[in-house]
């Protein structure tokens, strides 16, 4: 069974009062992760002058929520279905407060560094047992579609509004503000999950994979180190190549212990479906060529047209809207075309929008960066909505967590490439171009932007040659589980 081909309820099934709470509960716990993710990003010069960091150190303070954030997904996602999702899920949120709290009372470098490290460990709880809680507490076709939709623009609107946020918050208050109002939303989380939501488990539990999970976590720490190292490093340095080469090393062992073991922390069959593999390629470009794109569009506003950064943060707000659009429309979208076109159509506008930003020039644009910000902001989350439901859809219950954890540690994966591979892309640009200057600049970011466009068709080509509604179920047939194999109804 594929996205495109699940039974689907005639007509809009309305959501009760209780499920919109579930979502404000669970699809909030998301909007205030990746707002955390982003908010301190414009406030690190002065939050660096406050604490004492060096201002090569500076990059450590996203690191290391990234780090764990990302590594510990796919254990905590399996954690989570084995030992209770809602539970899982209470108490990530409690360490959030308390890391939250313990950032914004930071008097040291080290002591906020831990903060955030703590922050990462609780994101990375809370991301596939909320994910795993929505989808399980709705059914498969439009509600559902229809959650993570509003899902998917929450998620954005909050990495969007961490950039912008963080300047206003910064200049009118301090920036131990923008950690401190995580505090209360996380305690009334923690109180309102109990009550609106039943707990979700397993009804078996087995032995937890230590080693794989051992092995799958090291190898993902180590490739999302190396990868943001690469930024401060190089790409060539001894410290990027050594860690990249451990965790590939790593995650070989993993796959090889999850081939033999009696209860896996990932069923190599559910990462042998195609909706499984390939929707979560798609999604890993689509969010690391977006946020890539971000950092350019910065660099190019701030370093080539002189904007502050307070000004070039509320020119994202264009970006920001269309994507709410983006995530107020998916669903119903998805229910006109279906998830597969939707899919394909989202990322091939955001890769059209995003080749069009080539044309910026050192002096006019302004108006094409807006128009082009807000298509493609469009387009990227109509292909994240369609991407999660690609991916976590036709499974059962008690493989959600771990299919949301696999979705969110593309997610993750992407957010950490984008910006060191594009940054990378734009210097060489710079260094063609002989020099610091606005030109050299802009000549970096027209060839960022390109390689970014590029990596958005490529998506969309895998997702039309990969993900086809009935290539997809013919090739996972004998796969899927035998409450999973319905006669296909077309999604419209």
């Amino acid at each position: 069974m594929t996205p495109d081909s699940v039974t689907q309820p005639p007509g809009k099934v309305p959501f009760t009062t209780r499920q919109w709470l579930i979502i404000a509960l669970l699809c909030g716990a998301q909007f205030m992760l990746a707002l955390d993710f982003s908010i301190l990003s414009v406030a690190l010069p002065v939050l660096g002058e406050d604490l004492g960091f060096e201002l090569s150190d500076l990059q450590w303070v996203v690191t290391a929520f990234a780090l764990p954030s990302g590594g510990l997904l796919l254990l905590f996602g399996r954690a989570a279905d084995l030992y209770g999702r809602r539970n899982w899920f209470v108490a990530g949120m409690v360490l959030f407060a308390i890391a939250s709290l313990a950032g914004g009372l930071a008097t040291t470098p080290g002591f906020l560094l831990a903060a955030r490290a703590a922050q990462g460990v609780a994101a990375a709880m809370l991301t596939p047992a909320a994910m795993s809680l929505l989808t399980t507490s709705f059914s498969e076709g439009s509600q559902r579609d229809r959650a993570l939709g509003i899902n998917g623009a929450l998620l954005s609107l909050g990495f969007l509004s961490g950039v912008v946020l963080g300047g206003v918050i910064t200049d009118l208050t301090s920036w131990r503000v923008t950690l401190f109002i995580s505090v209360p939303v996380g305690i009334v989380a923690a109180i309102a999950a109990p009550i609106l939501i039943k707990e979700s488990r397993n009804e078996e539990t087995p032995r937890l994979d230590l080693l794989g999970a051992v092995t799958v976590t090291g190898g993902l720490l180590s490739v999302i180190f190396g990868i943001t190292s690469a930024e401060r490093n190089g790409w060539s340095s001894t410290t990027t190549l050594a860690s990249l080469a451990a965790g590939l090393l790593l995650l070989a062992a993993f796959f090889a212990i999850e081939s033999r073991v009696t209860a896996p922390l990932v069923d190599l069959k559910v990462l042998r479906r195609r909706t499984v593999s390939w929707g979560n390629t798609t999604g890993l470009i689509t969010f690391a060529m977006m946020t890539g794109m971000v950092f350019l569009l910065t660099l190019y506003m701030q370093q080539v047209r002189g904007m502050s950064p307070l000004d070039a943060g509320f020119t994202f707000a264009s970006l920001g809207v269309a994507a709410v659009l983006g995530g107020a429309f998916a669903a119903r979208i998805i229910g006109a075309i279906g998830v597969h076109r939707a899919l394909v159509y989202g990322l091939l506008l955001q890769a059209a929008s995003t080749a069009a930003l080539y044309f910026l020039d050192t002096t006019s644009g302004m108006p094409l960066l807006l128009i082009a910000t807000a298509t493609g902001g469009f387009g990227h989350l109509l292909a994240v909505v369609g991407y999660m439901i690609t991916a976590t859809s036709g499974l059962p219950d008690n493989e959600q967590g771990l299919a949301t954890g696999l979705a969110y540690t593309g997610q993750q994966l992407g957010v950490t490439v984008g910006t060191p591979v594009l940054a990378t892309v734009a210097a060489a640009g710079m260094d063609s171009a002989g020099g610091t200057g606005a030109s050299a600049v802009l000549e970096g970011v027209q060839g960022g932007l390109l390689i970014a466009a590029g990596a958005l068709l490529l998506a969309g080509l895998i997702a039309i040659a990969f993900l086809r509604p009935g290539r997809t179920a013919a090739a996972e047939a004998t796969d899927a589980p035998a409450t999973d194999r319905q006669v296909p109804v077309e999604a419209h």
